[in-house]
Protein backbone atom coordinates (compact mmCIF):
# COMPACT_ATOMS: atom_id res chain seq x y z
CA UNK A 1 0.00 0.00 0.00
CA UNK A 2 2.72 2.80 0.89
CA UNK A 3 4.92 1.67 -2.21
CA UNK A 4 1.67 2.33 -4.72
CA UNK A 5 1.27 5.57 -3.04
CA UNK A 6 4.78 7.09 -3.65
CA UNK A 7 4.14 5.89 -7.14
CA UNK A 8 1.27 8.00 -7.32
CA UNK A 9 2.73 10.95 -5.84
CA UNK A 10 5.81 10.61 -8.15
CA UNK A 11 3.45 10.84 -11.72
CA UNK A 12 1.59 13.74 -9.76
CA UNK A 13 4.70 15.38 -9.96
CA UNK A 14 6.38 15.06 -13.01
CA UNK A 15 2.86 16.19 -14.33
CA UNK A 16 3.09 19.77 -12.55
CA UNK A 17 6.37 19.96 -13.73
CA UNK A 18 5.70 19.51 -17.51
CA UNK A 19 2.38 21.42 -17.25
CA UNK A 20 4.88 24.87 -15.94
CA UNK A 21 7.37 24.10 -18.79
CA UNK A 22 4.55 24.24 -21.30
CA UNK A 23 3.56 27.45 -20.05
CA UNK A 24 6.76 28.91 -19.89
CA UNK A 25 7.69 28.14 -23.52
CA UNK A 26 4.59 29.67 -24.56
CA UNK A 27 4.65 33.23 -23.36
CA UNK A 28 3.64 32.80 -20.10
CA UNK A 29 4.95 34.38 -16.83
CA UNK A 30 8.32 32.71 -15.64
CA UNK A 31 7.96 30.62 -12.66
CA UNK A 32 11.45 29.97 -11.92
CA UNK A 33 14.84 31.59 -13.18
CA UNK A 34 16.20 30.05 -16.96
CA UNK A 35 20.09 30.53 -18.11
CA UNK A 36 19.06 33.43 -20.41
CA UNK A 37 20.52 36.64 -19.85
CA UNK A 38 17.66 38.76 -20.51
CA UNK A 39 15.32 40.14 -18.15
CA UNK A 40 11.81 38.32 -17.60
CA UNK A 41 9.86 41.27 -18.85
CA UNK A 42 12.02 41.24 -22.34
CA UNK A 43 11.27 38.07 -22.80
CA UNK A 44 7.82 38.20 -22.55
CA UNK A 45 7.05 41.14 -24.60
CA UNK A 46 9.26 39.09 -26.89
CA UNK A 47 7.31 36.11 -27.11
CA UNK A 48 4.75 38.12 -27.00
CA UNK A 49 5.56 39.51 -30.75
CA UNK A 50 6.78 36.45 -32.22
CA UNK A 51 3.29 35.11 -31.71
CA UNK A 52 1.59 38.01 -33.39
CA UNK A 53 3.91 37.95 -36.24
CA UNK A 54 3.00 34.29 -36.91
CA UNK A 55 -0.98 35.27 -36.29
CA UNK A 56 -0.54 37.46 -39.17
CA UNK A 57 1.38 35.17 -41.37
CA UNK A 58 -0.99 32.57 -40.88
CA UNK A 59 -4.08 34.50 -41.58
CA UNK A 60 -2.71 36.50 -44.67
CA UNK A 61 -1.52 32.63 -45.85
CA UNK A 62 -5.25 31.37 -44.64
CA UNK A 63 -6.38 33.90 -46.55
CA UNK A 64 -4.84 33.50 -50.24
CA UNK A 65 -5.70 29.47 -49.86
CA UNK A 66 -9.13 30.63 -49.59
CA UNK A 67 -9.15 33.00 -52.53
CA UNK A 68 -7.69 30.14 -54.61
CA UNK A 69 -10.09 27.94 -53.56
CA UNK A 70 -12.92 30.09 -53.86
CA UNK A 71 -11.27 31.27 -57.21
CA UNK A 72 -11.22 26.98 -58.59
CA UNK A 73 -14.27 26.53 -56.73
CA UNK A 74 -16.10 28.83 -58.71
CA UNK A 75 -17.93 28.48 -62.16
CA UNK A 76 -15.71 29.32 -64.81
CA UNK A 77 -16.83 32.14 -66.61
CA UNK A 78 -17.92 32.07 -70.29
CA UNK A 79 -16.48 34.52 -73.18
CA UNK A 80 -18.35 34.02 -76.46
CA UNK A 81 -16.00 33.64 -79.44
CA UNK A 82 -16.54 37.29 -81.08
CA UNK A 83 -15.17 38.77 -77.36
CA UNK A 84 -12.07 37.22 -77.90
CA UNK A 85 -9.20 38.46 -80.34
CA UNK A 86 -5.80 37.61 -81.61
CA UNK A 87 -2.97 40.20 -81.79
CA UNK A 88 -2.88 41.15 -85.84
CA UNK A 89 -0.11 42.12 -88.18
CA UNK A 90 -1.41 45.35 -89.92
CA UNK A 91 0.06 48.28 -91.05
CA UNK A 92 -0.43 51.65 -88.56
CA UNK A 93 -0.81 54.62 -90.63
CA UNK A 94 0.38 57.68 -88.39
CA UNK A 95 -1.78 61.36 -88.62
CA UNK A 96 0.09 64.31 -88.01
CA UNK A 97 -1.89 67.44 -86.77
CA UNK A 98 -0.93 70.72 -86.48
CA UNK A 99 -2.71 73.79 -86.50
CA UNK A 100 -2.59 77.61 -87.25
CA UNK A 101 -4.62 80.46 -88.69
CA UNK A 102 -5.80 81.21 -92.03
CA UNK A 103 -4.14 84.08 -94.46
CA UNK A 104 -4.56 85.33 -97.30
CA UNK A 105 -1.39 85.29 -99.38
CA UNK A 106 -2.93 87.63 -102.40
CA UNK A 107 -3.12 90.54 -100.38
CA UNK A 108 -2.17 94.09 -101.76
CA UNK A 109 -2.11 97.41 -100.33
CA UNK A 110 -3.04 100.62 -102.12
CA UNK A 111 -0.59 103.24 -101.90
CA UNK A 112 -0.72 106.82 -103.25
CA UNK A 113 1.49 108.05 -106.02
CA UNK A 114 0.91 111.66 -105.57
CA UNK A 115 0.37 113.86 -102.81
CA UNK A 116 -2.39 115.68 -102.10
CA UNK A 117 -5.93 115.90 -100.87
CA UNK A 118 -7.93 112.77 -101.09
CA UNK A 119 -10.84 113.71 -103.15
CA UNK A 120 -12.94 110.46 -102.64
CA UNK A 121 -12.53 106.95 -101.50
CA UNK A 122 -15.59 105.28 -102.89
CA UNK A 123 -15.24 101.62 -101.28
CA UNK A 124 -15.74 100.77 -97.60
CA UNK A 125 -14.54 97.78 -95.42
CA UNK A 126 -16.08 94.15 -97.30
CA UNK A 127 -16.54 96.36 -100.87
CA UNK A 128 -16.20 93.92 -103.77
CA UNK A 129 -13.54 95.50 -106.45
CA UNK A 130 -11.90 94.39 -109.39
CA UNK A 131 -8.69 94.74 -110.90
CA UNK A 132 -8.03 98.08 -112.30
CA UNK A 133 -10.69 99.65 -110.85
CA UNK A 134 -10.90 103.12 -109.93
CA UNK A 135 -11.50 103.28 -106.51
CA UNK A 136 -10.57 106.89 -105.49
CA UNK A 137 -8.90 109.97 -106.67
CA UNK A 138 -6.56 112.60 -105.41
CA UNK A 139 -6.70 116.72 -106.10
CA UNK A 140 -4.43 116.94 -108.58
CA UNK A 141 -4.22 120.65 -108.52
CA UNK A 142 -0.50 120.55 -107.11
CA UNK A 143 0.92 117.92 -109.81
CA UNK A 144 -0.87 120.42 -111.97
CA UNK A 145 1.32 122.93 -110.80
CA UNK A 146 4.18 120.85 -110.58
CA UNK A 147 3.41 120.14 -114.94
CA UNK A 148 3.29 123.77 -115.90
CA UNK A 149 6.62 124.32 -113.72
CA UNK A 150 8.63 121.45 -115.11
CA UNK A 151 7.31 122.49 -118.80
CA UNK A 152 8.67 126.17 -118.28
CA UNK A 153 12.33 124.18 -117.06
CA UNK A 154 12.40 122.15 -120.76
CA UNK A 155 11.65 125.66 -122.19
CA UNK A 156 14.40 127.01 -120.90
CA UNK A 157 16.64 124.56 -121.25
CA UNK A 158 15.72 124.31 -124.58
CA UNK A 159 16.64 128.26 -125.70
CA UNK A 160 19.57 128.17 -123.64
CA UNK A 161 20.66 124.83 -125.93
CA UNK A 162 19.77 126.88 -128.79
CA UNK A 163 21.69 129.85 -127.80
CA UNK A 164 24.88 127.74 -127.29
CA UNK A 165 24.49 126.40 -130.80
CA UNK A 166 24.84 129.77 -132.04
CA UNK A 167 27.67 130.96 -129.88
CA UNK A 168 29.42 127.86 -131.19
CA UNK A 169 28.76 128.59 -134.90
CA UNK A 170 29.81 132.39 -134.68
CA UNK A 171 33.06 130.64 -132.74
CA UNK A 172 33.62 128.21 -135.41
CA UNK A 173 33.35 130.80 -138.35
CA UNK A 174 35.71 133.18 -136.53
CA UNK A 175 37.88 130.68 -135.81
CA UNK A 176 38.36 129.63 -139.29
CA UNK A 177 39.35 133.50 -140.19
CA UNK A 178 42.21 133.21 -137.56
CA UNK A 179 40.36 135.69 -135.49
CA UNK A 180 39.72 133.75 -132.22
CA UNK A 181 41.80 131.07 -130.59
CA UNK A 182 40.63 127.28 -131.21
CA UNK A 183 40.24 127.24 -127.40
CA UNK A 184 37.28 129.60 -127.74
CA UNK A 185 35.67 126.99 -130.28
CA UNK A 186 36.07 124.05 -127.84
CA UNK A 187 34.72 125.68 -125.19
CA UNK A 188 31.92 126.58 -126.93
CA UNK A 189 31.29 122.88 -128.12
CA UNK A 190 31.18 122.12 -123.99
CA UNK A 191 28.62 124.65 -123.51
CA UNK A 192 26.10 123.13 -126.48
CA UNK A 193 26.64 119.67 -124.60
CA UNK A 194 25.80 120.66 -121.22
CA UNK A 195 22.62 122.91 -122.57
CA UNK A 196 21.81 119.68 -124.67
CA UNK A 197 21.87 117.31 -121.19
CA UNK A 198 19.62 120.50 -119.42
CA UNK A 199 17.57 119.48 -121.65
CA UNK A 200 17.29 115.85 -121.12
CA UNK A 201 17.08 116.07 -118.00
CA UNK A 202 14.20 119.12 -117.55
CA UNK A 203 12.46 116.90 -120.21
CA UNK A 204 12.83 113.53 -117.84
CA UNK A 205 11.25 115.46 -114.99
CA UNK A 206 8.33 117.16 -116.76
CA UNK A 207 7.81 112.87 -118.07
CA UNK A 208 7.32 112.31 -114.44
CA UNK A 209 5.38 115.09 -112.88
CA UNK A 210 2.82 114.26 -115.89
CA UNK A 211 2.75 110.34 -115.16
CA UNK A 212 2.38 111.58 -111.43
CA UNK A 213 -0.78 113.31 -112.45
CA UNK A 214 -2.07 110.64 -114.68
CA UNK A 215 -2.17 108.73 -111.55
CA UNK A 216 -4.08 110.77 -109.27
CA UNK A 217 -6.68 108.57 -109.66
CA UNK A 218 -6.20 105.46 -107.59
CA UNK A 219 -6.92 101.91 -108.55
CA UNK A 220 -7.21 98.73 -107.22
CA UNK A 221 -4.15 95.96 -108.42
CA UNK A 222 -5.86 92.65 -107.65
CA UNK A 223 -9.30 91.40 -107.44
CA UNK A 224 -10.94 90.88 -104.30
CA UNK A 225 -12.63 92.30 -100.89
CA UNK A 226 -11.57 95.84 -99.05
CA UNK A 227 -10.45 93.92 -95.79
CA UNK A 228 -9.54 98.03 -94.34
CA UNK A 229 -9.70 101.65 -95.44
CA UNK A 230 -6.61 103.76 -94.19
CA UNK A 231 -7.81 107.15 -94.92
CA UNK A 232 -10.63 108.98 -95.41
CA UNK A 233 -12.21 111.41 -98.16
CA UNK A 234 -10.27 115.36 -97.34
CA UNK A 235 -7.79 114.00 -95.56
CA UNK A 236 -4.12 115.09 -96.96
CA UNK A 237 -1.92 111.91 -97.67
CA UNK A 238 1.54 111.54 -98.97
CA UNK A 239 3.31 110.03 -101.78
CA UNK A 240 3.22 105.98 -101.17
CA UNK A 241 0.90 106.79 -98.15
CA UNK A 242 -1.54 103.39 -97.69
CA UNK A 243 -5.33 103.77 -98.83
CA UNK A 244 -6.78 100.57 -98.88
CA UNK A 245 -5.96 96.70 -98.34
CA UNK A 246 -7.80 94.22 -101.02
CA UNK A 247 -7.44 90.74 -100.41
CA UNK A 248 -7.89 87.98 -102.71
CA UNK A 249 -10.22 85.24 -100.21
CA UNK A 250 -10.41 82.42 -103.39
CA UNK A 251 -7.19 80.95 -102.40
CA UNK A 252 -6.06 80.59 -98.65
CA UNK A 253 -3.41 78.98 -97.04
CA UNK A 254 -2.88 77.74 -93.41
CA UNK A 255 0.44 78.07 -91.86
CA UNK A 256 1.64 75.79 -88.97
CA UNK A 257 4.38 74.23 -87.36
CA UNK A 258 5.59 70.80 -87.07
CA UNK A 259 8.38 69.28 -84.76
CA UNK A 260 11.22 68.71 -86.48
CA UNK A 261 11.28 64.94 -85.46
CA UNK A 262 7.95 64.27 -87.29
CA UNK A 263 8.61 66.87 -90.21
CA UNK A 264 10.47 64.22 -92.57
CA UNK A 265 7.37 62.76 -92.96
CA UNK A 266 6.25 65.38 -94.74
CA UNK A 267 6.30 66.18 -98.45
CA UNK A 268 4.71 69.38 -100.76
CA UNK A 269 1.60 67.66 -102.36
CA UNK A 270 0.08 65.96 -99.50
CA UNK A 271 -3.18 65.77 -99.01
CA UNK A 272 -4.89 67.65 -95.74
CA UNK A 273 -7.43 68.09 -94.31
CA UNK A 274 -8.85 70.97 -92.28
CA UNK A 275 -11.26 71.32 -89.79
CA UNK A 276 -11.83 75.16 -89.37
CA UNK A 277 -13.73 76.96 -86.57
CA UNK A 278 -17.12 77.76 -87.67
CA UNK A 279 -17.67 75.48 -90.84
CA UNK A 280 -18.93 71.63 -89.93
CA UNK A 281 -17.44 70.16 -92.80
CA UNK A 282 -13.78 69.79 -92.76
CA UNK A 283 -12.05 71.57 -96.25
CA UNK A 284 -9.40 69.89 -98.35
CA UNK A 285 -5.95 71.27 -98.94
CA UNK A 286 -2.26 69.87 -99.77
CA UNK A 287 0.61 71.05 -98.18
CA UNK A 288 2.04 73.97 -100.85
CA UNK A 289 5.86 74.57 -99.11
CA UNK A 290 7.29 73.25 -95.94
CA UNK A 291 10.52 75.72 -94.38
CA UNK A 292 13.91 75.07 -95.13
CA UNK A 293 14.78 75.54 -91.35
CA UNK A 294 13.63 75.45 -87.47
CA UNK A 295 11.82 78.65 -86.03
CA UNK A 296 14.51 80.25 -84.21
CA UNK A 297 14.43 79.44 -80.72
CA UNK A 298 11.64 76.18 -81.53
CA UNK A 299 12.34 72.87 -82.61
CA UNK A 300 9.53 73.31 -85.24
CA UNK A 301 9.72 73.78 -88.84
CA UNK A 302 6.65 75.93 -90.84
CA UNK A 303 4.55 74.13 -93.15
CA UNK A 304 1.96 76.29 -95.59
CA UNK A 305 -1.00 74.19 -96.48
CA UNK A 306 -2.92 75.59 -99.58
CA UNK A 307 -7.12 75.45 -99.04
CA UNK A 308 -9.21 76.72 -102.37
CA UNK A 309 -11.77 78.16 -101.26
CA UNK A 310 -14.01 79.09 -104.69
CA UNK A 311 -16.87 79.68 -102.84
CA UNK A 312 -15.19 82.27 -100.14
CA UNK A 313 -16.80 80.59 -96.79
CA UNK A 314 -13.63 81.00 -95.35
CA UNK A 315 -12.33 83.90 -93.87
CA UNK A 316 -8.67 85.11 -93.39
CA UNK A 317 -7.77 85.16 -89.70
CA UNK A 318 -9.81 81.91 -88.80
CA UNK A 319 -8.38 79.30 -86.69
CA UNK A 320 -7.75 75.65 -88.48
CA UNK A 321 -6.74 72.28 -87.15
CA UNK A 322 -5.02 69.98 -90.15
CA UNK A 323 -4.31 66.57 -89.76
CA UNK A 324 -1.94 64.54 -92.36
CA UNK A 325 -2.14 60.58 -92.46
CA UNK A 326 1.39 59.36 -93.35
CA UNK A 327 1.10 55.55 -94.57
CA UNK A 328 3.57 53.08 -92.73
CA UNK A 329 5.64 50.90 -95.30
CA UNK A 330 5.51 47.21 -92.58
CA UNK A 331 3.00 45.41 -90.58
CA UNK A 332 3.08 46.08 -86.68
CA UNK A 333 1.09 43.85 -84.14
CA UNK A 334 -1.91 45.29 -83.32
CA UNK A 335 -5.13 44.67 -81.13
CA UNK A 336 -8.02 46.74 -81.20
CA UNK A 337 -8.16 50.24 -79.06
CA UNK A 338 -11.16 48.80 -76.96
CA UNK A 339 -9.01 45.44 -75.22
CA UNK A 340 -6.68 48.06 -73.43
CA UNK A 341 -6.97 49.42 -70.22
CA UNK A 342 -5.02 51.62 -68.03
CA UNK A 343 -4.11 50.91 -64.17
CA UNK A 344 -1.99 53.75 -62.60
CA UNK A 345 -0.49 54.79 -65.60
CA UNK A 346 0.40 51.53 -67.51
CA UNK A 347 -1.42 49.86 -70.14
CA UNK A 348 -3.10 46.41 -69.40
CA UNK A 349 -4.65 43.61 -70.97
CA UNK A 350 -6.57 40.80 -69.88
CA UNK A 351 -5.86 36.89 -71.72
CA UNK A 352 -6.90 33.37 -71.52
CA UNK A 353 -4.03 31.17 -71.03
CA UNK A 354 -4.53 27.57 -70.63
CA UNK A 355 -7.89 28.58 -69.59
CA UNK A 356 -7.17 30.93 -66.82
CA UNK A 357 -7.74 34.52 -66.80
CA UNK A 358 -4.21 36.70 -66.69
CA UNK A 359 -3.45 40.35 -66.68
CA UNK A 360 -0.78 41.11 -68.74
CA UNK A 361 1.23 44.91 -68.58
CA UNK A 362 2.14 45.59 -72.74
CA UNK A 363 3.90 48.64 -74.10
CA UNK A 364 2.23 50.25 -77.19
CA UNK A 365 3.31 52.39 -80.04
CA UNK A 366 1.27 54.04 -82.97
CA UNK A 367 -2.26 54.61 -82.35
CA UNK A 368 -4.15 54.70 -85.58
CA UNK A 369 -7.71 56.37 -85.18
CA UNK A 370 -9.46 55.63 -88.05
CA UNK A 371 -9.20 51.87 -87.52
CA UNK A 372 -9.46 51.65 -83.82
CA UNK A 373 -6.31 49.78 -83.24
CA UNK A 374 -2.98 50.13 -81.17
CA UNK A 375 0.55 49.00 -81.84
CA UNK A 376 1.73 46.61 -79.23
CA UNK A 377 5.36 46.85 -78.77
CA UNK A 378 6.02 44.33 -76.20
CA UNK A 379 4.58 42.06 -73.61
CA UNK A 380 2.22 40.09 -75.69
CA UNK A 381 2.94 37.20 -77.72
CA UNK A 382 1.60 36.95 -80.97
CA UNK A 383 -0.77 33.41 -80.69
CA UNK A 384 -2.09 35.13 -77.33
CA UNK A 385 -6.32 35.21 -76.74
CA UNK A 386 -6.76 38.86 -75.18
CA UNK A 387 -10.02 39.89 -74.40
CA UNK A 388 -11.43 42.15 -77.00
CA UNK A 389 -13.19 44.44 -74.53
CA UNK A 390 -12.85 46.36 -70.84
CA UNK A 391 -14.81 44.22 -68.41
CA UNK A 392 -15.06 44.62 -64.57
CA UNK A 393 -14.44 42.06 -61.71
CA UNK A 394 -12.60 39.81 -63.65
CA UNK A 395 -9.71 38.24 -60.79
CA UNK A 396 -6.42 37.12 -61.99
CA UNK A 397 -6.36 33.26 -62.00
CA UNK A 398 -10.10 32.50 -62.32
CA UNK A 399 -11.17 30.13 -65.09
CA UNK A 400 -12.30 30.98 -67.86
CA UNK A 401 -13.86 29.44 -71.27
CA UNK A 402 -14.62 30.24 -75.24
CA UNK A 403 -18.04 29.16 -75.85
CA UNK A 404 -20.26 29.45 -79.05
CA UNK A 405 -23.12 32.00 -79.38
CA UNK A 406 -26.16 31.40 -76.70
CA UNK A 407 -24.32 29.82 -74.02
CA UNK A 408 -26.17 30.69 -70.34
CA UNK A 409 -22.91 31.86 -68.48
CA UNK A 410 -21.75 34.32 -71.51
CA UNK A 411 -19.57 36.63 -69.83
CA UNK A 412 -21.48 39.64 -71.48
CA UNK A 413 -24.66 38.35 -71.06
CA UNK A 414 -27.29 40.58 -69.21
CA UNK A 415 -29.73 37.68 -67.56
CA UNK A 416 -25.77 35.32 -66.32
CA UNK A 417 -25.00 35.23 -62.41
CA UNK A 418 -22.56 37.49 -60.92
CA UNK A 419 -20.74 34.52 -59.94
CA UNK A 420 -19.74 33.68 -62.81
CA UNK A 421 -20.45 36.50 -65.12
CA UNK A 422 -17.72 39.59 -65.62
CA UNK A 423 -19.94 42.62 -66.66
CA UNK A 424 -18.30 45.22 -68.62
Amino acid sequence: MKKAWWWAAGVVLVAVAAALWTVQTRGGVALWPTSAASAPGDQAKGSTEAKRTSDAAGAKTLKAAQAADKAASAPPLEFQAREIVRPAWTPMPVTLTFSGVLTAPATATVRSKVGGTLQSLGVQEGSRVRAGQVIGRVDAAEAASRVAERGAMVESARASLAQAERTLAQNESLAAQRFIAPAAVDSSRSAVEAARAQLAAAQASLSTTQLSLAEAAIVAPISGIVAKRHVLPGEKIGIEQQVVTVVDLRELELAGLVPTHEVGRLTPGMAVTVRVEGVDEPVSGRIARIAPAAEQGSRAIGVAVVLPNPQERLRAGQYGMARVKVGDDKPRLSLPDAAIMTSAGQHEVWTLDAGVLRRRSVTLGRHDTASGRVEVVDGLPESAQVLAARYDNLREGARALVVTAGASNVASGPAASPSSTASR
